[in-house]
């Protein structure tokens, strides 16, 4: 979880924004007692090419063309099955939904080329690619994203920060209102450069989002963890099953969604059959099961290899 003290990049309490300077957050409230603590970034490893043998061949020792059994093509992405369905709410209200429901189109992916076709100024996008996390950018036209990769705000043509990895435009996951193309452009556009203790954003999604919606719960330490945890992520078992999980923070819980993006559905539900056991929901209840995330949860798979690559020296 984010909660673990893993870098202090801001010295003393002057150092941290404490509010936009584009004059974007707009909610008044305390900030006494909000912890500003930096995690390293969670994502951006460079995708690994396919295993090869000494000779270039496909791994199995053998020349290309040679004689060995041909190797299995490489599956089309769904995101059905490798990724989860869920809904975020805070309090009662449901401020971010992915679903698979009929019929639904949102989700389907598209290589960089044709997905340039489908973006417009302002509109936030999501590469994705099975046991990574999701890379989020903003199109800010002429073919380019603005987006936070490697610690680091970045401007790069589409084709480039896709990795070749399939994309998507997702303006419509959070439910927040957006504020108008020409404002998200601007927001991320006056953000490039901006490295290390210049950030105000954990990953690449809270970064895009903040762009697009101007929300200072995307930043880091924006809202303040005590009392009772208002933000609930509901992952969705079955058609007719849930499990939820409560968070202090909208941060804490972006971390949460993306790591089970980065495993993957079947890791997902294999960790809450194991660890969290979900109880028998009682008849009239939602048939839901609710826990806080286990404390010590161990690292997802490459996330060690990810801190050493992304730590602020």
């Amino acid at each position: 979880m984010g909660n673990q003290v893993e870098k202090l990049t801001h010295l003393s309490y002057k150092e941290v924004p404490t509010a936009d300077p584009t004059g974007v957050d707009r909610d008044d409230g305390p900030r006494i007692g909000v912890s500003y603590i930096f995690s390293n970034d969670d994502e951006d490893v460079e995708p690994q090419p396919p295993p090869q043998g000494p000779d270039g061949g496909g791994g199995d020792g053998l020349p290309d063309g040679g004689d060995g059994p041909p190797l299995p093509p490489p599956q089309p992405y769904d995101p059905r099955l490798h990724e989860v369905e869920c809904s975020v709410f805070y309090r009662d209200e449901c401020i971010y939904q992915k679903s698979f429901s009929p019929g639904s189109a949102a989700l389907s992916t598209y290589t960089p080329e044709n997905l340039l076709n489908k973006c417009r100024p302002g509109d936030l996008v999501e590469f994705v690619s099975q046991a990574q996390y999701p890379h989020w950018a903003v199109y800010v036209g002429n073919f380019q994203v603005v987006h936070l990769h490697r610690l680091e705000v970045s401007n790069s043509f589409l084709t480039d920060a896709s990795q070749g990895r399939r994309g998507r435009v997702v303006n419509d996951l959070y439910r927040y209102k957006p504020l108008s193309p020409g404002a998200v452009v601007r927001n991320a556009l006056a953000h490039v450069g901006a490295k290390e203790r210049e950030l105000s954003w954990r990953n690449s999604e809270s970064f895009a989002a903040w762009c697009r919606y101007g929300k200072r719960e995307f930043k880091i330490g924006g809202e303040l963890r005590i009392g009772k945890q208002p933000y609930r992520l509901q992952i969705q078992l079955s058609a007719q099953r849930s499990h939820t999980l409560e968070f202090q923070s909208l941060e804490d819980l972006i971390m949460e969604k993306r790591r089970n993006d980065q495993i993957g559905r079947a890791a997902v539900l294999q960790e809450l059959a194991m660890h969290l056991h979900p109880a028998e929901p009682d008849e009239g209840d939602s048939d839901a099961a609710r826990t806080t995330p286990p404390p010590g949860r161990p690292p997802a798979p490459g996330r060690e290899e990810e801190a050493r690559e992304a730590a602020v020296h």
